[in-house]
């Protein structure tokens, strides 16, 4: 499979039309997350952080486990709603900024690792709040170590602070045990009134593997969509 780029993906504006500011920076993709040009991709991780099975074991397996690995090890685990940053190791993708005169190259590559909350039987106020931690936690930490400065043809540092793109795959809905359903409707939540106030991401994709996911997410999202056509 080729990389994916973001222009090759529809922004949920692009369906609906409304709420420009929120939905023109999200987008919903099937597809391997380790395959997205995105500045910054999240990781489904366990606590310590080991690797394991899932979207887990994909992104060990395309960053290169022991590299990886050896990356993690910096870190004494990660608690649940918790994040930390790695590079992407073997994970690398590139992609050309055109600004008036200069042409500046980034290699965004990097993996945050979340650790998200385990469900047995119905989902509380405690592990939902845990739930929205792991996207909170991620998002600032993307925003964090943004593109900050890079050097351009006359050798002369450049701020670039909007430059902020990021992929989430599906938090604890695996055999972690989240209900998708109530995860799709608290991750919507969530990012909608994240970026009604946030001026800095350009965007984030919500990455799914199964179609149930793609299908609660685009209902909760067609339901944002309709609150602000009333």
């Amino acid at each position: 499979m080729t990389t994916a780029t973001l222009t090759e993906l529809p922004t949920l504006f692009q369906k609906f039309q409304v709420a420009k500011n929120v939905l023109d920076r999200i987008s919903i993709w099937n597809g391997d997350i380790t395959k997205l040009a995105v500045d910054a991709i999240v990781n489904a991780a366990n606590g310590r952080l080991a690797g394991g099975g899932g979207v887990d074991g994909a992104i060990h397996a395309a960053a290169g486990r022991s590299e990886l690995q050896a990356e993690c090890r910096q870190y004494n685990g990660c608690a649940v709603g918790d994040a930390v940053i790695t590079s992407g190791c073997k994970i690398k993708h590139i992609k050309s900024i055109h600004l008036t005169l200069y042409v500046f190259i980034f290699e965004f590559s990097e993996i945050i690792h979340t650790v998200g909350p385990q469900v047995y039987g119905s989902v509380t106020d405690e592990k939902r709040d845990n739930l929205i931690a792991c996207y909170r936690t991620s998002l600032d930490i993307a925003i964090e170590n943004g593109m900050k400065s890079v050097v351009g043809a006359n050798s002369e540092k450049q701020l670039l602070n909007s430059l902020i793109s990021q992929a989430f795959c599906c938090i604890s809905t695996g055999v972690y045990g989240y209900p998708n359903e109530d995860a799709a409707k608290t991750v919507t939540q969530f990012l909608t009134e994240f970026l009604e106030k946030d001026d800095k991401l350009e965007r984030i994709v919500l990455v799914t593997f199964l179609d149930i996911d793609n299908q609660y997410y685009n209902n909760y999202f067609s339901k944002y969509a309709a609150s602000k056509t009333d």
